[in-house]
């Protein structure tokens, strides 16, 4: 089962998808998809670590998600932007690419039997990116959230904090 959780930033979406877990499971995993790209983004990387306690198993993987997930495991995959982050760096900034890379990455999850809790950003219902880079990347953003939506089995979009129904 695929649990797609989107929203805009500080909108909840952890949070949701963290109790979500816990409510399947009292041992769920947590695959942490970022590279840290700075003392800010470090210290929200500390934040989100201290939000979990025991009953978490904390992995840090940047792109083989997949390789992490047991049958029957409940796990929580956070997050798509960040993950989609590490396709476009390696591949610099190539869109087509990292689309291809990222969708292989993705298809692995269909075939497992678990539980899996995916968090994504609406980064497209922003303000217009100003650089023709991040106009490239919320393509990518957008291009992925669409076909991981379509492939889950359930689709929440997280707006001020409460989850609505998408599928």
């Amino acid at each position: 089962m695929i649990y797609y959780i989107t929203g805009g930033e500080r909108s909840g979406k952890s949070s949701y998808a963290q109790n979500l877990a816990l409510s399947f499971s009292n041992s769920p995993k947590y695959i942490a998809t970022s590279r840290i790209w700075d003392g800010d983004h470090r210290k929200r990387i500390e934040r989100h670590q201290a939000d979990r306690d025991e009953r978490w198993t904390s992995i840090e993987e940047e792109k083989e998600v997949a390789n992490h997930i047991n049958p029957k495991d409940v796990v929580v995959i956070d997050c798509v932007t960040l993950w989609l982050t590490n396709f476009f760096i390696d591949t610099k900034n190539d869109i087509e690419k990292a689309l291809e890379l990222a969708k292989v990455e993705f298809n692995k999850l269909l075939d497992l039997d678990a539980t899996i809790i995916i968090i994504s950003n609406e980064i497209g219902m922003g303000v217009h990116a100003q650089t023709e880079i991040s106009r490239k990347f919320t393509e990518l953003q957008g291009w992925m959230n669409q076909y991981i939506a379509k492939n889950a089995d359930k689709a929440t979009v997280m707006i001020s904090g409460i989850p609505l129904t998408l599928k």
